[in-house]
């Protein structure tokens, strides 16, 4: 359906052929109140009664919008000229008031909680935020529009650019990051993948490059995750912290700062006001990969589209017009903005620091999965994190029966197979261990430490590594005949050495893996278990508890009881080789805050 013709839409038509438009929707008005208000309208406005251009007096319609810091700029400028033109909406004043807010904090904010009136529209800097509050059944979103894009590229000061062969030399992702980090040739900046959509976008080039180059995706993953380590070397917390530590001038004590980045990877559209800003600093080279780039999108966002007022909803469809139309395309052109199909303007690409033979007109490649973005998070939270996991599996009787459709392997062998690929992503500073439950396994005691949560690179007490030896106790786990589930003494106890044994600096975390509920009669009960995990708990020194429940028979509503005090997570699965997904989503949420 196309969009509707409002009657206060009074922008000149768009010249040229349409662009093409992403994932656009038009807005919904479709109670009686606006149907009626917008019949008003039409006789008013073919009666000359309502001004257009004349001065805004009276009511007006306030907007609230809260836009990524980078395009916040050029979506005021907007909302300013919307306001000096009296552009009104409905015979009423539009009144846009934009608020800028990393995309990262709005997404958290909107995930963890419903939707709050203090703002109706979200332009963050790229889809994959509205994705990750959606995954999470945050606030309900609708994205509307894609307003601009920007790709994504690697900025250089001319010095770097010359040593890498800037323009004519050009480079994959993975030959372009090789070459730059490799030797001390550079000193590289990238702002941290779990808070920007530039580092974590970037970082999923890295990673399929790796994956259509590597013989196996072990290798790739290895690959993948040396990367990472590079990258966290020199990490900002966000996109303009990134932008900071270029140099600020072409002083010699600037260029030779160790402290100064000679590269970032940053947008197109970063470079262009970097490079415009009369004290941005020394200007910055592009360099375009050659095997396609990402891209920063800005999706026009409604939140809570059902809670919107008439006036409210109408007010958005009315500001989302003025920037998409030809003005409001210019000036987020101005600004330094691709249009939303990403068309290349050589003089902007100039102005930014992109040149020929760069391949800076290139299509982008296709987006990463949610899936795969899950799994990269979760990568990069261990690899650059170091880890203390203490993983707890359940060993009772139930865990031998056979899962539908998987060749006649049990709940315990796909397991087993899941936890020793999540082993292959730790890192030789990570520290694991294995306990295994079930009931009455060491006299009274239904737990049996198989292996201690130790550093993976530690020599073992048979002479090989940690990591072999954890690999050796994770493929001797068996489900234990005549016993049962002893799932609240194991989860208390095993909290509890976490807690005494917590390591600073690390994410210190306990895994319970289980397939049922709790029925050892004699073991402490819900509601004690949930009091004293309340009592051992420390905001200072967080072990959040993340409960992995396998099958229809596992307990989750126990479970989520139990992890809520720890800070931690549960999460149902139907196939148990999901099990290294589930975890990796889940220590990257967990941890995506930063070391502990």
């Amino acid at each position: 359906m196309g969009r509707h013709s409002l009657p206060d839409d009074s922008a000149p038509p768009r010249t040229g052929s349409p662009r093409p438009r992403a994932r656009r929707r038009t807005i919904a008005l479709a109670t009686t109140v606006v149907v009626a208000a917008a019949a008003g309208s039409v006789v008013a406005v073919s009666n000359g009664l309502l001004p257009f251009g004349a001065s805004c007096g009276g009511d007006a319609v306030q907007l609230a919008v809260v836009a990524s810091p980078d395009i916040a700029p050029a979506l005021e400028a907007v909302a300013d000229q919307a306001r000096k033109d009296a552009i009104r909406t409905d015979g009423k004043c539009l009144d846009v008031k934009i608020n800028a807010q990393p995309s990262s904090e709005v997404a958290d904010s909107l995930a963890g909680r419903p939707a709050t009136a203090e703002f109706q529209v979200w332009v963050p800097d790229s889809d994959l935020w509205v994705d990750r509050v959606t995954d999470e059944r945050g606030s309900a979103l609708t994205s509307v529009s894609t307003l601009a894009s920007s790709p994504i590229a690697l900025g250089t000061i001319h010095s770097a650019a010359k040593t890498l062969g800037w323009p004519g030399k050009t480079y994959s992702w993975t030959t372009l990051t090789r070459t730059a980090t490799s030797g001390g040739t550079l000193r590289l900046g990238v702002a941290d993948p779990a808070r920007s959509a530039t580092g974590l976008l970037a970082l999923a080039r890295i990673n399929a490059a790796n994956r259509k180059e590597a013989d196996s995706a072990d290798d790739a993953a290895t690959r993948t995750a040396a990367a990472a380590k590079v990258l966290y070397e020199r990490v900002a917390d966000g996109d303009d912290q990134v932008l900071a530590t270029l140099p600020r001038n072409d002083s010699g004590t600037e260029l030779g700062n160790p402290r100064r980045n000679q590269a970032v990877l940053l947008s197109e559209q970063a470079a262009y006001a970097h490079n415009t800003s009369p004290d941005g600093g020394p200007p910055l080279d592009l360099f375009y990969p050659t095997d396609g780039t990402a891209r920063l999108t800005y999706p026009y966002t409604l939140v809570d589209e059902d809670a919107l007022t008439a006036d409210q909803s109408r007010a958005a469809n009315r500001f989302m017009t003025l920037l998409d139309d030809t003005p409001g395309q210019r000036t987020l052109h101005d600004h330094g903005f691709r249009p939303d199909n990403g068309t290349a303007d050589p003089k902007l690409t100039g102005a930014a620091g992109g040149r020929a033979p760069q391949p800076y007109s290139a299509a982008p490649a296709d987006l990463p999965t949610a899936k795969d973005l899950q799994a990269l998070l979760g990568m990069w939270t261990i690899t650059v994190q170091s880890a203390r996991i203490t993983t707890v599996v359940d060993a009772s009787p139930s865990m031998a029966e056979a899962v539908p459709g998987q060749g006649g392997r049990s709940r315990m062998d796909l397991a087993k197979n899941s936890l020793l690929q999540a082993l292959s992503t730790f890192t030789p500073e990570d520290e694991i261990g294995l306990w295994k439950f079930a009931t009455h396994l060491d006299g009274d005691r239904d737990y049996v430490e198989l292996s201690p949560t130790d550093r993976l690179g530690d020599r073992g007490a048979h002479g090989g590594t940690h990591r072999d030896e954890l690999a050796t106790a994770f493929n001797s786990l068996a489900p234990v005949p005549r016993s049962a589930t002893g799932l609240y003494d194991t989860t208390l106890a095993a909290y509890q050495r976490a807690c005494a044994t917590y390591t600073s600096g690390k994410f210190n975390t306990v895994v319970l893996v289980t397939d049922g509920a709790n029925d050892d009669i004699g073991s402490i009960g819900l509601d004690s278990l949930v009091a004293d995990l309340k009592r051992l708990a420390d905001p200072k020194r967080p072990v959040p508890l993340v409960a992995v429940a396998i099958g229809p028979q596992a307990d989750l509503a126990a479970l989520n009881r139990v992890v809520a005090p720890t800070g931690g997570s549960a999460h149902q699965v139907s196939d148990p080789s999901q099990i290294h997904e589930v975890i990796l989503k889940a220590i990257m949420a967990a941890g995506s805050n930063g070391p502990r």
